[in-house]
């Protein structure tokens, strides 16, 4: 499998396809990343990709599978997490269209 793209090839592509320099472009792609950090609460959209949600999961009941407390009932706190969903044109074009 081939290896991905580190932050700097990332800026040198952009930079290369665009006509702007590489610290421009690493300028951009901080300033993409710093607002979708602050704009995460409400929804972050990223065009053609997906987007940045929070969810509320439930608190829910889990079984031990393995160690010293197998097969014990502990309790999960409910908590907030960050999810992306995946945009279908980005679905489409990785996987291929249905």
């Amino acid at each position: 499998m081939a290896k991905a793209m580190s932050k700097s090839q990332i800026a040198a592509t952009i930079a290369e396809k665009t006509g702007i320099t590489k610290k421009q472009a690493v300028e951009a792609l901080d300033t993409v990343a710093e607002l979708a950090y602050k704009q995460a609460k409400h929804t972050f959209t990223v065009p053609g990709l997906g987007k940045l949600v929070l969810v509320n999961r439930p608190a829910r009941e889990m079984t031990m599978q393995f160690g010293p407390n197998k097969g014990q009932a502990i309790k999960i706190p409910a908590k907030r997490v960050v999810k992306f969903r995946v945009a279908k044109a980005a679905k489409d074009a990785i996987l291929g269209a249905k």
